[in-house]
């Protein structure tokens, strides 16, 4: 291979290592820092879950990377062009889902999608019975978008992003208001379109993105908590395997404490439980072991010696429930 080819190679891997490039990325709203340098980058046939709680800077990250926010600092270049300097050329590249689909509820169906290809050049008779297809609009392509459900709604703005065949689509909670089947057709175009584009979902179905998605990336308090492919999030970012204990007649305090005393006892959190009438006070805890050691039975002799009463201990492998809670629990 002579160097002229090489160097059109390296170019080739280059685009598609860095579809979309975020680097030291930071917004201020007044003194508040909604996200405080988020760096990453996707490359092209990636699927990504966007994950993080309310108020944690997710929205406001995915509404920079597509051009609605402007930065305070930091750069986004979408396929190597940067969105602030040139936001025509790279919004091109970009298709854009938000949680609730800002449709134009007195159209009818074929008439707004048509409106759509029309408004981004392209040709209607040729996109929209494609569309129609891969979105499940068959039925509803006649009403009026004000008589549709969420579920149908939500499957027009999906033809609506993907209308100019879009090298990145980016989707803000895909399957809200979705019945499980709707779910599951989504979830199959999803994986279907993430073959050939990059994809961010952002997501509160933490069991989604295991299913879908080949990556997580976890945002806290406006900083990047992990970044991992989700096969590995558990190795990385917590433990394969966790003690839940339900106990009461301790503080959470008082009981993180005295557990975390334990020799093999790496780290103890606080989770959620099941509420338990006759105790209203119990609290829930996940303990992870050092080493994959066993720990069960100093916990029981721990509760039995403090005269605490045990209503469960279970081993369990860590949920991605799990890591998102641990990575987050300050955020609250």
């Amino acid at each position: 291979m002579n160097l002229c080819a090489l160097c059109a190679l390296c170019e080739d891997f280059k685009d598609i290592s860095k579809m979309i490039e975020v680097s030291h990325l930071s917004k201020r709203f007044g003194e508040f820092k909604a996200v405080d340098d988020v760096s990453f980058s996707i490359p092209t046939g990636q699927i990504v879950g966007l994950l993080g709680p309310n108020g944690a800077g997710k929205s406001t990250t995915m509404r920079m990377i597509t051009g609605f926010f402007k930065p305070t600092s930091g750069t986004v270049l979408i396929d190597g062009i940067d969105i602030t300097q040139n936001p025509v050329e790279a919004k091109q590249k970009i298709g854009y889902m938000p949680e609730s689909a800002p449709l134009y509820a007195d159209m009818i169906v074929e008439e707004y999608l048509r409106y759509v290809a029309l408004m981004q050049n392209q040709n209607p008779d040729e996109k929209i019975p494609r569309l129609c297809e891969e979105c499940g609009l068959k039925e509803v392509m006649h009403k009026n978008i004000a008589e549709l459900s969420r579920g149908y709604k939500q499957r027009v703005g999906l033809a609506h992003a993907l209308m100019n065949d879009p090298e990145i689509l980016i989707l803000d909670e895909p399957t809200s208001g979705l019945d499980p089947n709707q779910i599951e057709d989504v979830r199959n175009l999803i994986r279907e379109i993430g073959k050939t584009r990059t994809v961010i979902i952002s997501t509160h179905i933490l069991s989604e993105v295991e299913m879908l998605c080949g990556r997580v990336i976890i945002i806290s308090k406006g900083k990047v908590v992990a970044d991992s492919p989700t096969q590995e999030l558990r190795e990385r970012y917590g433990h394969a395997e966790t003690v839940y204990i339900q106990l009461d007649g301790a503080g959470e305090d008082e009981a993180k404490s005295a557990i975390s005393s334990i020799d093999n006892v790496d780290s103890c959190t606080v989770t959620e439980g099941d509420k338990i009438e006759s105790a209203q006070n119990a609290i829930s805890l996940l303990v992870s072991a050092k080493d994959g050691q066993e720990i069960r039975p100093e916990l029981f002799r721990l509760c039995a010696d403090k005269n605490w009463t045990i209503y469960e201990l279970a081993l369990r492998k860590n949920s991605l429930e799990d890591i998102f809670h641990g990575l987050t629990v300050e955020e609250k």
